[in-house]
C-alpha cells in the first residue's frame, strides 16, 4: 500500500488521475496538459502503473491510459482498516453532529 500512498503524493500524478475519470486518453493528450517534458510525465506515467493506479494499452501505435479503479478501492479500505473506520461489526455509526449514539 505504501506505494500507492507514494504515488499519490505528486499532484501532478492526483491530476493525471482526475483527468482519466473521465475516461481512457493518450500519453500524449495527457501530457499537453502539464508544463513539464515529456520525459517527466513518462517517470509519473512509469510510478502511477507501477502502483497499479492506471492501466496502459498499446493502440495503434498510442499508449491510452485508464483507471484501475479495483486498485484505488482496495487502497482506501485498506487505508480506512488502519485507521479503523469500519472495522468492526457492532459499530455505532455517528450522528449527523459526529457523535455516536
Amino acid at each position: 500500500m505504501s506505494e500507492i500512498f507514494d504515488a499519490l503524493a505528486h499532484p501532478i500524478r492526483r491530476e493525471v488521475l482526475e483527468l482519466l475519470k473521465r475516461g481512457g486518453m493518450s500519453a500524449g493528450e495527457i501530457a499537453d496538459r502539464f508544463p513539464v517534458s515529456k520525459p517527466t510525465m513518462s517517470g509519473h506515467f512509469a510510478k502511477l502503473k507501477a502502483a497499479g493506479l492506471i492501466r496502459g494499452e498499446n493502440r495503434g501505435g498510442s499508449i491510452i491510459y485508464t483507471l484501475n479503479l479495483s486498485t484505488l478501492e482496495e487502497a482506501l479500505l485498506g487505508f480506512m482498516g488502519r485507521v479503523g473506520i469500519g472495522s468492526g461489526a457492532g459499530e455505532t455509526p455517528p450522528t449527523a453532529e459526529g457523535e455516536t449514539t
